[in-house]
């Protein structure tokens, strides 16, 4: 499979700030919202294998699901028109006009979408849900919701082995659980994980993590957590303050943070630290799985 030019392995900086000074605390950010515009981070990761699955199959066509501002959505369809496949998206809820900028992007890449209502979305791993799309679409290969399978935690344990700095704790967003089960499964001996849901009453992910594992390893293994304290309201849902850390973040290092997922995760390591709750010396990898595609979006 012939694959785009990546930034890989994708760059690792030093996090110069007082505050994490003060707690103690190193961190580390791995940069993999630089290993490509169109499919940054654990979306690469997620779809790599799964891409090889794909194309192995002999399949044509990739079929997904997501929400209407799903990045996972935009990285199915940047990956078909980089790689060949016909896409669909199965958007939850109804459609609405205009697009807005993620799914915008999603049928500029040539993804066909269409919309399944939020009770029938439910279940859209049921057999009978499955059997209506292919009726309608024929033969796919599907790409879970948010790209997590055991193909995907195959993918994002490799992202451990890129980091050549000593590390105690690495931690990432949470959505559907993919990324943290893969990291937690690519760690060394005393090193641990952490995943910051980014979703109201995450912590049902637990599960979800242990399950992916258990798929994909044969067992769920227990150097991880997911902290479920740093939602914000919910998935897409956002506060003043988270806002206000945001554009503080910015104006410090230069980098606007994904709201959705990355600054929820920052905002919580730098509570965290301030709370004592890392012991003086631990070193922190921070992983920015993707940039902010609303501000993108914008410019």
């Amino acid at each position: 499979m012939s694959v785009p030019a990546l930034l890989l392995p994708s760059p690792v900086e030093v996090l110069d700030d007082e505050r994490l000074d003060a707690a103690g605390v190193r961190v580390l950010l791995k940069r993999d919202d630089l290993i490509h515009p169109d499919l940054p981070g654990n979306k690469w990761r997620k779809l790599k294998y799964n891409l090889e699955a794909a194309r192995t199959a002999g399949a044509s066509k990739l079929l997904t699901f997501g929400g209407a501002y799903s990045n996972h959505v935009r990285a199915v369809a940047a990956a078909g028109a980089l790689f060949g496949f016909e896409t669909i998206g199965v958007i939850r809820g109804e459609a609405h006009d205009p697009l807005n900028p993620s799914l915008r992007f999603a049928v500029d890449h040539g993804m066909r979408l269409t919309y399944l209502d939020r009770q029938t979305y439910r279940r859209k791993t049921d057999r009978a849900v499955t059997d209506r799309l292919h009726a309608e679409f024929g033969d796919f290969y599907l790409v879970p919701e948010g790209g997590s399978n055991a193909l995907a935690v195959r993918g994002c344990a490799e992202l451990v082995g890129e980091i050549t700095e000593g590390f105690d704790v690495v931690c990432c967003g949470a959505g559907t659980g993919g990324t943290l089960a893969g990291l937690a499964a690519g760690l060394g001996p005393g090193q641990r994980a952490i995943g910051f849901s980014s979703l109201k009453g995450g912590g049902f992910l637990s599960d979800d993590v242990a399950a992916l594992q258990r798929d994909a390893l044969g067992e769920a293994t227990v150097n991880w957590r997911v902290e479920t304290g740093y939602h914000f309201g919910g998935y897409a849902k956002s506060t003043p303050e988270l806002a206000a850390f945001v554009d503080d973040f910015l104006g410090r290092h230069g980098l606007r943070l994904d709201w959705v997922y990355v600054a929820k995760m920052m905002y919580g390591i730098y509570d965290l630290a301030a709370k004592g709750a890392f012991p003086v010396g631990t070193r922190i990898v921070a992983v920015i799985t993707g940039p902010d595609f609303d501000t993108q979006a914008r410019s």
